[in-house]
């Protein structure tokens, strides 16, 4: 793990001059954490990730976010180290580097009309890599092993056991609606409200490119109707003719097309439900697993929201 004192090593590393002060962690996710670096040239975001990406991988990402860069969407700059690398390791921990942007804080609540036209700009991209499709965005959960969860969870006393047991019917359900992706090209493939941001002096800013790689966009166009239409059919509808009349390629056009969207909340939910069984001894741990279990709990995502977006969408 970095510490504050690894400061001017970092700085050293991608030439980002004198003077450094690490502060943080600022922000921290479920792959990774962001500190702060001033030095004499000004902030920066450096990220450490949990697990290192392999090279190839960390090599398109980068390049797919500079690709965005130079398409005019609004991104964190990447920074390149002394060797013309996106990433160095510091022992086992990798670490990359960003230009700092202010951010305001998280909300779904942006314009719909700029959102729109953010992920068609995204979509349109003349990028195609080689990063494959991920399970995490393609394939169900499962009922056995949904079952298994629930069965695992109420043994060990979980607060929100039952909640999940109540809804797992709901969930495979959904699942039997998940299709294979096809007219597959490089996507963000995460583009919650998280990474979908406000500046400070206002234009919207596109966060976390580390998930990238092949999907089908009109399944990515899916979660960004749900997340930013709010249940609102209206937003929805502004969201999906802003991305039309600005050239994206999606289509929303039946329930398969929100495969991604199931997927990937599931996985989400069961990954914080086997985190929660697995961190006992932690209390703090175990507190933020809770959090995210109760979060995918609460989102309205139904078979009937599904239909409401579809119906608004071709109104």
């Amino acid at each position: 793990m970095l510490e504050a004192h690894d400061a001017a090593d970092v700085a050293e590393r991608y030439s980002l001059g004198g003077g450094a002060a690490l502060t943080g962690p600022v922000a921290r996710g479920e792959v990774g954490q962001v500190w702060r670096l001033t030095t004499s040239r000004g902030t920066f975001a450096i990220k450490e990730q949990f697990e290192p990406f392999p090279d190839d991988e960390v090599r398109e990402h980068a390049a797919f976010q500079e690709a965005a860069f130079a398409a005019g969407i609004r991104v964190p700059t990447v920074l390149r180290d002394r060797a013309g690398q996106a990433t160095t390791m510091f022992d086992d921990v990798q670490v990359r580097a960003f230009g700092w942007v202010d951010l305001r804080e998280r909300t779904p609540d942006v314009d719909p009309t700029e959102v729109g036209n953010v992920v068609a700009s995204i979509h349109r991209l003349p990028f195609l890599g080689q990063v494959p499709t991920d399970p995490w965005y393609t394939e169900p959960v499962g009922s056995d092993r949904w079952d298994a969860l629930v069965h695992g969870l109420i043994e060990a006393s979980a607060p929100f056991a039952e909640r999940l047991a109540v809804m797992s019917d709901e969930l495979v359900a959904l699942e039997a609606l998940i299709e294979e992706p096809s007219d597959l090209q490089t996507c963000h493939r995460d583009l919650w409200a998280d990474n979908v941001l406000r500046t400070a002096d206002g234009p919207l800013c596109v966060i976390d490119w580390e998930n990238c790689g092949l999907a089908d966009p009109s399944k990515e166009l899916a979660p960004v109707l749900f997340e930013f239409g709010m249940e609102d059919a209206d937003r929805t509808r502004t969201i999906h003719d802003a991305y039309r009349e600005a050239g994206g390629p999606g289509r929303i056009d039946r329930p398969g097309t929100f495969s991604m969207l199931i997927a990937q909340l599931n996985h989400i939910g069961e990954d914080a439900c086997r985190r929660w069984l697995d961190t006992a001894g932690s209390a703090d741990e175990r507190a933020r697993q809770a959090a995210r279990v109760n979060e995918f709990l609460s989102l309205p995502l139904t078979r009937t929201a599904i239909t409401d977006i579809l119906d608004a969408v071709s109104s």
